[in-house]
């Protein structure tokens, strides 16, 4: 009944969150859907500025040729007659001449109604409709990022609560085992070993948990920093409505023309002007927002949901003992980063307004376009890891504050299992591992878990070459059947050279060559679910231990990416350090002279939206272990191994 209660509780805090989510995701549709109905209502008003000058030409143009026929009329007559000076007809002289006058005036009111005013109108028609579809793209963009933050928050929720699970059990199975040994004193010593293990087994447990719960509250405040930015900051700026200073300069033309031609029309044409002068694009973008505030107001906080039983304090990142140091690397490494990011942000703290189209010279800002999204992209990312960068600097200085001379040191794997025959580097990966028994070849789990403990967060991972007296050294500690990383520190940028030179120096490469053809072939395919079912029917075919090696480093490939703010390796870049090295010919191929060069140049591009597909589906293309049993990444490493 426990274990029930416990599960019900489980699904109470993930439907919170799916619930909080999906109104989010119905708010975000809607601001879209406002978007469309604001562009459609203001090209409605410029398709009716527009028609009202052409119909206004028209009206002004039938005016003016019935004034100057009228005053034609009267001349006509005035010629027939004597001239004469008294003021009556000079008087009648003066009317006829301000008469044609005005015919002339009405003349070129109606050119400028037909001509200057009305190609300006449509020139801010076709600007205004290209900036709104540009700054839809922008929303739909920061729409998906914000969707992302959420999804990581959901992804890090579940696998805390995972954790924290296997933690109750454990710690459930320890108080078992000290309570039978209060009843069973004759056999102390068989259930002090039973109790020493689980004992040990619970602290493992304990960290993974504490490195879940870590990783879960960094994503809850990243999530709900890109909330604030998003809703307070990002939509202000793009929901500008737009071409005001456009169709302004329009209607001071026309004001500019009635002025020369009615001089006692004063009253109306100040009206006029009152209406022109407090265009404002911001005062009408707030009324938007205030119209619409149900859309546009920002969501409650996602809440932190503690699993059930923890004790942890409320949105405290935990740094105690072996996690102050992983803490403190983190902590540095994104303090640097978000230096980084503040400096090309600092050009211009203030949010830039959209561009708007100058009418007498139709100059196009898509400069200043590329600027606004350049600004907004920067400080969101800048918000998400600022969160993260408070979050951590609070644990850390409580954790040096609370700071233990207790250490931990990664159990060196047994010797056994690295004693083999056969070569490590420049050799075939499945003939070594049914030698040496290993599912997961010793360097590659060895520089992963490194990577995982060490450098998830560093700038560049696998982009930066390490040094290469290290990366050799390193290279040939693992030959002799050595861990060099189990108890030695080395720098990340080798670690992660090795790793790539031990795939790249394979005498077979990772993806068998004869099946290259059809997964570059399904590499393309547009739709994600088709082009993952085509691919997986493919590795299936794969030997068991291959699949379990390639499905060990493409989960450890995307958890990377999952750090790209920070680390700024993004799926694609990893595909381009990786991809060589994962996808090619065999070695006797590669030192063949008469292989063609070209056509590997040529295939790179395609190379890389392949790995890049496998980094980012590796769940939907890779069995998982009911169907292919052997060891699976795992997010929270520690540094004891795991035992099977």
């Amino acid at each position: 009944m426990a274990s029930h209660g416990k599960l019900r509780k489980d699904k109470v805090g993930l439907v919170d969150y799916d619930t909080q989510i999906k109104e989010v995701r119905c708010q975000l549709v809607d601001q879209l859907k406002v978007m469309d109905v604001q562009l459609e209502q203001k090209s409605q008003h410029l398709h009716d500025f527009a028609d009202y000058m052409r119909r206004r030409s028209e009206i002004e143009s039938e005016y003016s040729r019935s004034l100057d026929k009228l005053a034609e009329r009267f001349t006509n007559r005035i010629k027939r007659k004597e001239a004469s000076n008294h003021s009556v007809a000079q008087m009648w002289l003066a009317l006829l001449s301000h008469t044609r006058q005005e015919s002339k005036d009405h003349t070129q009111l109606s050119d400028n109604c037909s001509t200057f005013l009305i190609q300006p109108l449509y020139h801010c028609l076709e600007y205004t409709q290209r900036l709104a579809k540009k700054s839809k793209d922008i929303c739909t963009q920061l729409q998906d990022g914000l969707l992302k933050v959420t999804t990581e928050l959901q992804t890090a929720w579940r696998t805390y609560s995972h954790y924290h699970a296997d933690y109750l059990c454990a710690d459930g199975k320890l108080k078992e085992a000290e309570k039978q040994e209060e009843k069973q004193r004759q056999s102390a010593k068989k259930l002090e070993r039973l109790i020493e293990k689980r004992q040990g087994k619970v602290q493992d447990i304990y960290l993974k948990c504490t490195k879940a719960r870590n990783d879960y509250l960094l994503n809850l405040a990243a999530a709900n920093a890109s909330m604030n930015k998003y809703y307070l900051q990002d939509i202000s700026t793009l929901i500008d409505v737009g071409g005001h200073l456009s169709l302004g300069r329009v209607m001071q033309a026309y004001l500019s023309s009635r002025h020369q031609l009615q001089h006692n029309m004063n009253s109306g044409l100040q009206h006029l002007q009152r209406s022109v002068s407090v265009l404002d694009q911001g005062r009408d973008r707030d009324a938007l927002l205030q119209d619409h505030h149900v859309t546009f107001c920002l969501p409650l906080r996602f809440p932190y949901q503690p699993h059930d039983g923890d004790q942890v304090g409320l949105s405290e990142i935990s740094a105690e003992s072996e996690m102050r140091c992983e803490l403190e690397t983190r902590f540095k490494q994104i303090q640097t980063r978000l230096k980084a990011v503040a400096e090309e942000t600092q050009e211009e703290r203030r949010p830039p307004s959209l561009p708007d189209l100058c009418i007498f010279c139709s100059c196009h800002y898509c400069p200043s376009l590329h600027r606004v999204k350049e600004f907004l992209v920067g400080t969101s990312l800048e918000s998400k890891l600022q969160a993260k960068h408070d979050l951590l600097k609070v644990a850390v200085e409580k954790g040096c504050a609370n700071a233990s001379s207790s250490t931990r040191v990664r159990k060196l794997p047994s010797s056994s299992s690295l004693l083999h025959n056969h070569k490590l580097f420049n050799g075939d990966m499945l003939t070594f591992m049914q030698a040496s028994g290993q599912q997961i070849p010793v360097v590659v789990e060895s520089c992963i878990r490194f990577i995982n403990l060490n450098g998830l967060h560093h700038e560049g991972i696998f982009r930066v070459s390490g040094s290469q007296v290290e990366v050799n050294n390193l290279r040939d500690a693992f030959e002799r059947g050595e861990d060099p990383l189990a108890e030695h520190t080395s720098d990340l940028d080798s670690v992660a050279g090795v790793l790539k030179l031990y795939f790249r120096d394979l005498k077979n490469p990772l993806f068998p060559v004869d099946s290259l053809s059809r997964l570059l072939e399904y590499a393309y395919i547009k739709n994600d679910g088709e082009r993952a079912d085509q691919l997986k029917s493919v590795i299936s075919s794969f030997p068991e231990p291959l699949i379990i090696v390639m499905r060990y480093l493409f989960a450890f490939l995307h958890h990377v990416s999952q750090y790209s703010d920070e680390n700024m390796m993004q799926p694609y870049n990893l595909a381009v350090c990786f991809g060589p090295s994962l996808v090619r010919g065999t070695r006797e191929q590669e030192q063949d002279q008469h292989q063609d060069q070209q056509d590997a140049v040529s295939l790179q591009p395609q190379i890389n939206a392949l790995v890049k597909s496998f980094i980012i589906q590796h769940e939907s293309i890779f069995p998982g272990q009911s169907e292919v049993r052997g060891p699976v990444y795992e997010k929270c490493m520690t540094l004891e191994q795991d035992d099977g």
